[in-house]
């Protein structure tokens, strides 16, 4: 997991107001909404900063910031025991911030196809017969034979030679 450090490309960075804001500015799944508000809760974040790739989310006490983006929340610390409903989160190793830990978001455990519709009990198809089709009989046509090549003309008067 390596991300990029710094302020935005651009060099700006600005504040939001508020963490909805924030989610809906970086286009984070809302599927994501409900856990990263926990975490943030967990926490305790004062300020949201716009990174560029990310969302700096600032802490109110001692610690890393947590960046926060599309697929992840990156910036615990080894000992940090963070809860989400009944669940504790499983921190990973960061590669681009190590020793920080980081967390996936639920919508990357999300299966990508939707399961199958159950399928309906009707009777089975049943492949029907081939149908043999008639042949028709083929007519040979004599088009003639060029006077020059001798070679048989084709259907529009042409031949070898022309």
């Amino acid at each position: 997991m390596k991300e990029v450090q710094g302020p935005t490309p651009a060099g700006t960075s600005r504040p939001y107001r508020s963490l909805p804001e924030a989610l809906r500015a970086h286009r984070i799944d809302p599927s994501n909404h409900e856990f990263i508000a926990g975490i943030v809760d967990a926490i305790g974040i004062s300020s949201f900063i716009d990174r560029g790739r990310y969302i700096e989310a600032i802490r109110r006490g001692e610690g890393a910031a947590l960046h926060i983006g599309k697929t992840y929340t990156n910036g615990f610390t080894e000992d940090e025991r963070i809860v989400i409903g009944s669940t504790a989160l499983r921190l990973q190793p960061s590669e681009g911030r190590a020793p920080l830990f980081y967390v996936s978001h639920p919508s990357e455990f999300i299966p990508l196809t939707p399961p199958r519709a159950a399928k309906r009990t009707t009777t089975p198809r049943v492949a029907a017969a081939p149908r043999e089709r008639a042949s028709k009989p083929v007519e040979e046509r004599d088009y003639g034979v060029c006077d020059v090549c001798f070679m048989v003309k084709t259907p529009a008067g042409g031949c070898g030679c022309n």
